[in-house]
């Protein structure tokens, strides 16, 4: 069957603006929640990804009425839910293909007293079990099956209740798929150790205007008193904080003059900071982010002169998703970096396509590896490799872009999952990417 690569002419200097996208890990937290109300919900700044279309794909087969009125704005009314499409070989199918189906249950719990999913699917980075999401339907009072044979969930849970729930790991899915449960509990539901990404509390706003009672956003407490039903909404999606990373690191390592239109600045956390610590010099003008170009950039080191260390952990800790970008930006730094990936076990594994293309990085274990800036004194050299999953396809992407020849990306599906059309807005700064079909 054919598929797609990228097909990348290095050594461009790109100049220009250009426009993050809409949040991709809120948007499939916001279109779960559609479902809790038969009312019509309007969500804005929608991405045109894969992993959303594929998302809205079954909201649709659900019997979820979907508009799409602008290029980015779609309408939302869950007035004739079709439960028995979870068990159609159709929805096994799709539901597999993308890790965030598994934040439908929540929804489809509270409102309807049952739900069923197959084992989703997502990147390949690593064990990301979903003990979290089913220890706290529990808690709730639900029932969980699952099946070994078929690989799939069986939740049931007519009567939700409200208790206390201290999470057992700080998970963005797990917290959502609860709050998404607990707002039509009867009673009150604590939410301790609860993770307090933008894009969760984003969603708790959200609920909150569909007539929901959760306070502690941006918190690690969430508490929610469960109310009988739900209204609709409008609501738009934050700008995609790893969007704006990515372009970031992409200025960095190809030395380009770029500037980030509406970023929400406010909502990056420590992002640009950690940045800051890699040796980028950043202007902020209000929302917009001005990245100027630059020969060199020396990442730092700590007070007493020992070698920096960048880890990721939950919010308002680094942002694991910005990891590989981090790594390649610092082959082409001045100075020395451990870059430790605490949160997944197999996100370092792309670092041998770096190697190949003359990065010095020691690859310590699967979760730390070393990398020794280059300074720009060489450049990556061009090679063919394979896009392993979103963060590490748009990293290898960098690396091509700021590399010496023409590199080929195989299995850019993954990337297309993440990033909308983002050759052709890369293109339109100066980039030389095209996208080829191999048969």
């Amino acid at each position: 069957m054919p598929s797609e690569s990228f097909k990348v002419v290095g050594g461009q200097k790109l100049k220009g603006s250009i426009t993050p996208q809409g949040a991709k890990n809120e948007t499939l937290q916001i279109l779960c929640a559609v479902l809790l109300t038969d009312k019509k919900v309007t969500i804005t700044n929608v991405p045109d990804i894969i992993d959303v279309q594929r998302l809205i794909a079954l909201l649709k087969g659900l019997g979820v009425k979907v508009k799409k009125k602008a290029e980015d704005t779609y309408t939302f009314q869950a007035k004739n839910v079709d439960l028995d499409f979870f068990e159609s070989p159709e929805f096994q199918k799709d539901a597999k293909k993308i890790r965030g189906s598994v934040m439908l249950i929540g929804p489809l719990l509270a409102r309807f007293g049952r739900a069923f999913l197959p084992k989703p699917g997502g990147d390949k980075i690593g064990r990301r079990r979903l003990d979290t999401h089913f220890i706290g339907f529990q808690k709730l009072g639900a029932i969980f099956n699952y099946d070994d044979k078929k690989s799939c969930y069986h939740i049931e849970g007519s009567k939700l209740k409200g208790t206390f729930i201290l999470m057992d790991e700080i998970s963005v899915t797990g917290t959502a798929n609860i709050v998404l449960a607990a707002v039509l509990a009867k009673g009150t539901t604590q939410i301790y150790n609860a993770a307090c990404e933008p894009y969760l509390q984003q969603l708790c706003k959200m609920l909150n205007r569909m007539g929901a009672k959760i306070s502690g956003i941006g918190s690690n407490l969430l508490t929610i008193d469960g109310v009988k039903s739900l209204k609709g909404t409008n609501h738009r999606i934050l700008p995609d904080m790893i969007e704006i990373g990515s372009f970031i690191g992409l200025a960095a390592m190809t030395g380009s003059e770029i500037t980030i239109k509406d970023a929400a600045v406010k909502e990056l956390g420590n992002i640009l900071s950690v940045f800051r610590r890699m040796g980028i010099q950043m202007d902020i003008q209000g929302d917009d982010i001005y990245i100027p170009p630059q020969t060199h950039y020396e990442i730092q080191t700590f007070i007493d002169g020992s070698i920096m260390t960048i880890y990721d952990s939950p919010w308002p800790g680094f942002t694991p998703d910005l990891m590989s970008i981090i790594l390649v930006m610092a082959t082409q730094a001045r100075g020395s970096v451990l870059i430790h990936q605490k949160m997944f076990e197999s996100r370092l594994f792309f670092v041998d396509k770096l190697i190949d293309m003359g990065a010095q990085i020691i690859l310590c274990d699967p979760h730390r590896a070393t990398v020794i800036g280059l300074d720009r004194r060489y450049a990556l050299k061009a090679i063919e490799m394979t896009s392993p999953d979103i963060r590490a396809g748009v990293s290898l992407l960098i690396a091509a872009m700021s590399a010496n020849g023409t590199s080929v990306i195989h299995n850019i599906q993954q990337i297309d999952r993440g990033y909308q059309n983002i050759d052709k807005r890369l293109n339109a700064l100066g980039a030389d990417i095209q996208r080829v079909v191999i048969a």
